[in-house]
């Protein structure tokens, strides 16, 4: 994979789709509030949030922004309302991968699509209690975004351990960095896809999962990284929801600026690398796993290295781009946050070592961002 070039650079829009957790202000355990939030928010802050699969969810998403910065300004803003919408209606709304504390099982929404995946997928749907965060870049046309994911596929064990912020179930320790990702594992439709050599293989492949009955539609074909259902974007969905704005803008901007590469490449006629979907799996499997200061398979060498070496060797490649589209500000920003406080799972161990619930709750709650000087970096 070669460094990328400052000569032509693609210099994408990018949107950001986070989820969050309901949960009880005191005990943590999640609640079913999210009609309630839904409705503060609308009718306090003019703000329409999303429902989710479980009533313990909600989504925000944001416009299509420029760049990096702007993403880092609407997250900010939105999570702050949607705090104080969760506190009026009377629970606390925290940014994690898997609930930490309590039940890890959710009340389906009341929606004709939810209860058609309740009833075709059974208590899989009901233990989907968990919290991602999706990005999508935009790209030219279809065939172009299939090839893009091809060339991002590589890099998806990395975005995974960066992102890892779910190390707790039920108020103990998984093991896990990711929990999340070992729940969402549990689709049939989910983790790296395959290798595909065109649009008309990718329409192929979704046509024979969904006569199988794997997956309702399209918008159920879950893998890490797909080209978008309704939207001309490459949608990147590996990442568990972070737990500060820093962490995301900083997910974000790597996913751009892989994105960015990719649309030149393919451009240029310079063909991914066509990594084994077992191998991938195996490898994001590890990330999950070991997070941010463990160590996985690098897919390209075939050796076992630490995350934060490829995550270097991952941005020092990109660097030109960050420098083209005006990213590397809010990437030195979140490279800072992760070397001195470590990922979302390292700060989570260390808040409920002494498994007091309030300092786990205080890290997680989504607008902590505004509490973000106190850790040495940029305040909304």
């Amino acid at each position: 994979m070669e460094q990328a070039s400052a000569k032509r650079v693609w210099c994408p829009t990018v949107g950001v789709e986070e989820e969050f957790l309901l949960v009880d202000p005191v005990t943590g355990v999640p609640v079913n509030r999210a009609d309630d939030v839904l409705a503060v928010a609308r009718e306090q802050f003019g703000l329409e949030l999303e429902h989710e699969l479980t009533g313990a969810q909600v989504e925000i998403n944001t416009s299509v922004c420029r760049d990096v910065e702007q993403v880092r300004s609407e997250l900010c803003e939105t999570r702050r309302a949607v705090a104080q919408a969760a506190r009026s209606a009377g629970c606390r709304a925290i940014a994690v991968g898997a609930p930490p504390l309590g039940h890890a099982t959710g009340e389906i929404t009341d929606s004709l699509r939810y209860r058609r995946i309740a009833r075709e997928f059974g208590a899989l749907a009901e233990q989907q209690l968990i919290c991602g965060c999706h990005v999508h870049v935009a790209v030219p046309d279809r065939e172009t975004a299939v090839q893009v994911c091809n060339h991002v596929r590589p890099w998806l064990p990395v975005l995974a351990a960066v992102t890892a912020n779910s190390p707790f179930s039920d108020g103990k320790d998984t093991g896990f960095a990711s929990w999340r990702s070992t729940v969402w594992s549990r689709w049939p439709v989910s983790g790296p896809p395959p290798f595909f050599r065109s649009w008309r293989h990718y329409e192929e492949v979704c046509d024979t999962l969904i006569v199988a009955g794997t997956a309702l539609d399209r918008a159920m074909v879950y893998w890490d990284v797909r080209p978008a259902t309704e939207l001309p974007t490459v949608e990147v969905r590996i990442a568990d929801v972070a737990v500060t704005v820093d962490d995301a803008a900083l997910l974000a901007a790597l996913v751009r600026a892989l994105v960015a590469k990719a649309v030149v490449d393919v451009e240029g006629g310079v063909p991914a690398e066509p990594i084994p979907q077992e191998t991938l799996r195996q490898a994001c499997w590890g990330a999950a796993n070991e997070g941010l200061r463990g160590s996985t398979l690098d897919v390209s060498s075939g050796e076992s290295r630490p995350v934060r070496q490829q995550l270097s060797d991952l941005v020092r490649r990109l660097t030109p781009v960050f420098e083209a589209n005006g990213d590397l500000t809010a990437v030195q920003r979140g490279l800072r946050l992760l070397d001195g406080d470590g990922g979302g799972a390292d700060r989570q161990r260390r808040a409920f070592r002494a498994g007091q619930v309030e300092p786990l709750l205080s890290l997680l709650d989504v607008d902590s961002a505004d509490r973000s000087e106190a850790r040495g970096t940029t305040a909304c």
